[in-house]
């Protein structure tokens, strides 16, 4: 049985369900693999967090330390982190380690690689598109980090010009290990669609908080706060202010478009709501509900259209092919080695 060193930065709810769907693997009956996992957070809580929750068996005090002799280099950061751990890791990651990053914008990630990685270092840029069971419930702390949170999702791959083929298929190894399936995306369409759907709601999570909590009834409304209130803004409980100032800027071209024609939307439905056009209301209220109910089914199935370029689990046989014949190539033949 192969011992598979991997190093986590980034222990938030992402990288925290990531160690536990490893350890969840190692311990199958008919498991091919052990992994042994190290941790790092900037913020000790995190670290914390995961090391209670059993996502890491121990976690270390540097980005450097947590790359050092890894296999596999899994990069879950707040944003801003980001770039700084690039210079870390590319100090200490051995040549034929593999680094996978989840960060949200790919192309800063490319240049990050490119500038600071070693030739034999391997980046692959990862999204992970999550269980839909937990697609509501708004949640994205370590105490919120479940085994299952992959399950029937997605792994979006989009690898560096220079990475090895073999690299790649120890991603898409990976994601089957996580219960999810692998597709590969351009990764300048990548960050444009991340734009729309993860820097928009948090922009406009920043915009109505700042209406309402400006605004002359604050003193009084903050006492009648609910659940729809606390949805709506929970991405400034979750977001440290700068990893939503990198998400926005670095995004400027693409989030500007998306907020325009996001503003002109809720133009057109505050001038329908102002003259009390009923009609008009209630014809964009059932055609934008056709179209959620659609995109909540597809979603929930998985089922998108039938030209995807994906790569299904591989059952049984996860990771016996391409993946152990990667690392042994690097792990003494078929050996399993003990050290950290």
């Amino acid at each position: 049985m192969t011992i598979i060193s991997v190093g986590i930065l980034g222990l938030g709810r992402v990288g925290a369900s990531l160690g536990l769907a490893l350890r969840r693997y190692s311990q199958e009956k008919n498991a091919r693999h052990q992994f042994q996992i190290v941790g790092v957070d900037p913020r000790g809580s995190a670290q914390a967090a995961a090391e209670k929750l059993g996502a890491v068996e121990r976690t270390v005090r540097s980005y450097a330390e947590a790359a050092e002799n890894r296999d596999i280099v899994i990069i879950a950061l707040p944003y801003s982190d980001v770039g700084p751990a690039y210079r870390e890791i590319g100090l200490s990651a051995r040549p034929g380690a593999v680094i996978m990053d989840l960060s949200p914008y790919k192309a800063p990630s490319l240049k990050w690689a490119k500038e600071f990685l070693p030739e034999q270092v391997y980046m692959v840029g990862v999204t992970p598109v999550l269980n839909p069971d937990y697609l509501f419930d708004g949640l994205d702390d370590t105490a919120h980090a479940r085994a299952d949170l992959f399950d029937r999702g997605s792994w979006l791959l989009m690898p560096a010009a220079n990475c090895a083929k073999d690299a790649v298929e120890l991603a898409a190894d990976l994601s089957s290990i996580l219960g999810a399936t692998t597709h590969f995306m351009d990764p300048l369409e990548h960050d444009a669609l991340i734009a729309a759907t993860e820097a928009v709601p948090a922009l406009l999570s920043l915009g109505y908080f700042m209406a309402v909590g400006q605004g002359r009834a604050w003193s009084d409304a903050q006492r009648i706060t609910n659940p729809n209130f606390g949805r709506q803004t929970r991405f400034l409980e979750d977001t440290h202010p700068d990893d939503l100032r990198d998400l926005l800027l670095n995004s400027r071209q693409t989030v500007v478009p998306h907020l325009d024609a996001t503003i002109a939307a809720l133009q057109a439905l505050r001038t329908v709501i102002d003259r009390g056009d009923r009609d008009a209301l209630e014809a964009a209220l059932i055609d934008s509900a056709h179209s959620y109910n659609e995109w909540i089914s597809k979603r929930r199935s998985g089922r998108w259209d039938e030209h995807s370029e994906t790569l299904s689990p591989g059952g049984s046989s996860l990771m016996s092919g391409l993946m152990g014949d990667f690392l042994a190539k690097r792990l003494r033949g078929d050996k399993s080695r003990d050290e950290d």
